[in-house]
């Protein structure tokens, strides 16, 4: 929609879309319960599927197959700029910030209060099977299974720990029947975990030289324990052949499953197998995407071979933008990741935390739809308890999550979501969308400043001296022009309304508020 702008009419806008984000959502509850597959990336930037940038050098088959056949969704976002803080939103329907910042580091203590309710609880309930399959980073209670004489110590060697003994506090503890994965591919330990219980103790010290070597970075991976003979190229092979083992399981179970199927990938270390060498224009990154997309396809595969995809919810996105690495392989490749939007994983701006966003669901969602919905993982939540009928969510859980429930089913009238807060660290502040205006509570948006090279070759304008920054999204995606001088009334009441949804400690309507089932 065109909008002549004047600062009268932005406020005028405003203040619509104050009123039109506390109306609740009246989504019919569907009667059939489908299976739902989350297919989540790590560090993939929006710009990097095919299918939504024409100047992208990776190709993305069956990622833009999925695409073709669902709802690409062009402004879905992850909570955060990194891992962690992003994959607790996505599991509990809350802005992270409202908890925490930062990632779990090794061997660092779960996320999860023991009170909150998480998605694969909630399905559960309503008689789901749940697994988790790839990368947790979400802690778990490792000080349960550390040696006596090497408690309350920074001990990472292979003997202060008991590897006999199950892990609390995992996957297992928050909702998940079952779960297979590393735990986080550049993290100790080294070794496959299988529900609560490593596979084969670690016996040696992580040591990078027993690898083949890197195709593009560092390894980045943390000092610790490691099972000999451990190979982190298998990572990607070895899980995605786990899910595809879970999901023809399922076709003979009478419950609905749900998976949430975590990449390791194209997170560093950069390690595209041999077979995806060169498939790419965007050097080892973009081989590793190649392969990621490739995996996702046959998972995809394996599940209409299973005769299961008519009945299943798919959803791909990203945990956050792709890594600095993206400057140079911009320069060296002419492909940037978060094209069209500026920033990468961390920063304030949009590439930190815009993503690619694809759902499918055959019969409900049209396919070949392209939506501008404003949309967050967080709203998967409540989207979910509307499909399985979950009645209502209690007032102290997925405070932020929205039903977007009418979006997939193409019978939304209004927006159903018209803000949404980023916050990555605490020391980068908050940036606010709101309709089509973008608010950078911030002297800048980068939590990294790009390199000079970059900055010139896209065209961005020299840093100015103003506190925050403004954008018309709909008509600057790039965040190139910024507004706050011009329209000082604007960012007023849009800083108003950032400082209320972090005070009230949610931003979600609720149709009527209930007890936890």
């Amino acid at each position: 929609m065109n909008i002549q702008i004047t600062p009268n009419t932005k406020l005028l806008l405003l203040l619509a879309g104050l009123a039109a984000a506390i109306i609740p959502s009246h989504a019919a509850v569907q009667s059939a319960t489908p299976n739902i597959l989350i297919l989540y990336a790590d560090d993939m930037g929006y710009g990097d599927l095919a299918c939504q940038n024409p100047d992208s050098k990776i190709p993305t088959p069956n990622l833009d197959q999925l695409a073709s056949e669902g709802i690409r969704f062009t402004d879905g976002h992850s909570s955060s700029g990194v891992c962690t803080p992003s994959r607790y939103a996505l599991l509990t329907g809350r802005y992270h910030w409202r908890k925490f910042y930062g990632i779990v580091n090794a061997f660092g203590e779960s996320v999860f209060a023991p009170e909150r309710l998480t998605l694969p609880e909630m399905l559960r309930e309503k008689g789901y099977r749940t697994a988790a399959i790839g990368k947790w980073h979400l802690g778990w209670d490792w000080d349960a299974i550390r040696n006596k004489e090497f408690r309350g110590k920074n001990a990472i060697t292979p003997d202060a720990f008991d590897w006999s003994q199950p892990i609390p506090n995992g996957p297992l503890a928050h909702g998940f029947d079952y779960y297979f994965g590393d735990t986080v591919i550049n993290f100790p330990p080294y070794c496959w975990i299988e529900n609560d219980r490593v596979l084969q103790a670690p016996d040696i010290p992580m040591n990078t030289k027993r690898w083949k070597p890197i195709k593009e970075g560092r390894w980045e991976c943390r000092a610790g324990p490691m099972v000999t003979g451990w190979d982190p190229y298998e990572n990607v092979p070895t899980i995605t052949q786990k899910g595809i083992e879970y999901i023809n399981a399922q076709s003979s179970k009478t419950e609905p499953f749900f998976l949430y199927f975590a990449f390791p990938s194209p997170h560093a270390p950069i390690i595209p197998n041999d077979t995806f060498d060169g498939t790419s224009q965007a050097g080892a990154y973009g081989d590793f995407v190649v392969e990621t997309d490739d995996a996702c396809g046959r998972l995809l595969r394996a599940l209409a071979a299973s005769g299961q995809a008519d009945n299943t919810i798919v959803v791909f996105s990203a945990d956050n933008g792709a890594e600095h690495y993206a400057y140079a392989r911009d320069k060296k490749y002419g492909h940037w990741s978060s094209g069209p939007f500026r920033g990468l994983k961390q920063d304030i701006y949009e590439g930190g935390h815009h993503v690619p966003f694809l759902i499918r669901w055959p019969n409900i969602a049209q396919a070949g739809t392209v939506s501008n919905a404003l949309i967050s993982q967080i709203d998967l939540m409540a989207t979910f308890a509307a499909v399985v009928g979950y009645d209502s969510l209690p007032d102290d859980q997925a405070e932020d999550s929205h039903d977007m429930l009418p979006e997939l089913q193409g019978t939304a009238k209004t927006p159903i979501r018209t803000s949404m807060v980023h916050s990555t660290w605490e020391r980068t502040g908050f940036g606010l969308r709101h309709q089509n205006w973008s608010l950078i509570d911030k002297k800048t948006g980068y939590a990294r400043k790009p390199t000079e090279d970059w900055t010139a070759r896209h065209n961005y304008p020299p840093e100015d001296d103003f506190a925050v920054e403004l954008y018309d999204f709909a008509q600057d995606p790039g965040q190139r022009e910024n507004l706050a001088q011009s329209y000082p009334e604007l960012v007023g009441a849009l800083q108003t309304l950032l400082q209320k949804i972090r005070d009230e400690g949610h931003s979600a309507p609720r149709l009527e508020h209930t007890d936890r089932p």
